[in-house]
């Protein structure tokens, strides 16, 4: 009888590949489980962080203001993210920058930040708003070092002083600069100082005028998505 090692070592090799018929298809079938484990999209949220133009002040629904309607969109391409409206009607700079710390108990992937134009009706100091924003952002990077930000530009009317207005109006691209954010010029753009798109108070934008504020944001908020 031949007892050659390898002769032996050989052999058993061979059993044990031939002793189950189905390996190949048991392999196969873990193979596909991992694929389809892989291509489960995580559902990543967006937080939109702002004031009552955020809340949808005076709608009737809140899923009218324009978080809810880029979620319509959001949804109707079949992305996976969830929109978490973070607007309270009234929020300065200052109470933003001590509310945020809560909702950053969350995993956040987007933030939106919407802030400041309280601040510039309240004729409030440049440099409080400025330093209150940078903070906001400080928090979120600090949260969320992998979160993406996006920071909606504002305007002050001109009855607040030209001065006033030039600088208020220089903090939002100086920010976007500086912490390298993905910018929105101006939030109410096509809406502001437009009677029809706008309720009696002319601040806050009707249903029609928050479809125009989606249409600004989701400009630049689409290419990340």
């Amino acid at each position: 009888m031949n007892r050659n090692p390898f002769y032996i070592l050989f052999t058993l090799v061979f059993v044990l590949a031939c002793s189950n018929p189905n390996s190949k298809q048991l392999d196969q079938e873990q193979n596909d489980i991992t694929v389809k484990e892989s291509s489960i999209q995580k559902t990543k949220n967006i937080l939109f962080f702002g004031n009552s133009l955020t809340a949808g002040y005076g709608l009737e629904n809140a899923d009218e203001a324009f978080p809810g309607l880029i979620q319509k969109k959001i949804d109707s391409l079949e992305l996976p993210y969830k929109v978490i409206n973070g607007g309270l009607s009234g929020e300065t700079s200052a109470g933003g920058k001590e509310r945020i710390d809560w909702l950053l108990k969350q995993e956040i992937d987007i933030f939106v930040l919407e802030l400041g134009a309280n601040d510039g009706l309240r004729g409030l100091p440049v440099e409080e708003t400025y330093n209150n924003l940078q903070t906001i952002i400080d928090k979120v990077n600090t949260a969320w070092p992998d979160c993406k930000i996006v920071l909606t530009g504002m305007l002050v009317p001109p009855s607040m002083g030209q001065n006033y207005a030039e600088s208020f109006k220089a903090i939002f691209p100086k920010l976007a600069g500086e912490n390298k954010l993905i910018f929105v010029p101006f939030l109410l753009e096509n809406v502001a100082g437009e009677v029809k798109l706008n309720q009696q108070d002319g601040v806050h934008p009707t249903v029609e005028g928050q479809k125009i504020l989606a249409e600004n944001v989701w400009r630049v908020l689409m290419p990340i998505l």
